[in-house]
């Protein structure tokens, strides 16, 4: 039993299963077997998948597919969210109140009578 992915405890056995059931891909193998889903994101196992590809479906390493590539995922405060989104909010209550206060200067413009009083 050779272990390929040390952090998803894969074997190599279970990777050519899942070649065997259609699998040609990194990704597709990924999918099956989680092998590349752990902390290290794949930079263990991820050669070795491709070699047991390559070797079983007799492919050159070249005609591989690398994998997607994904930044992993961090939790994020809901304080931090509802702070962006209050601040957000400010912002466009001051844009708001600035084209009111421009229209209605405009608006006083244009019903100010224009030159003076004729007696």
């Amino acid at each position: 039993m050779k272990i390929v992915c040390r952090c998803q405890d894969i074997t190599e056995e279970e990777v050519i299963a899942a070649i065997r059931q259609g699998a040609t891909t990194i990704d597709e193998i990924k999918r099956l077997v989680r092998a590349g889903m752990g902390p290290c994101q794949g930079r263990t196992c991820r050669r070795l998948v491709s070699q047991i590809i390559s070797r079983e479906l007799k492919k050159p390493a070249g005609e591989i597919y690398p994998p997607t590539f994904r930044p992993p995922n961090r939790p994020v405060p809901f304080k931090l969210i509802m702070n962006e989104y209050a601040e957000q909010l400010e912002a466009e209550k001051k844009a708001a109140e600035k084209a009111a206060e421009k229209a209605a200067k405009i608006a006083a413009k244009k019903t100010a009578p224009k030159g003076g009083k004729k007696a």
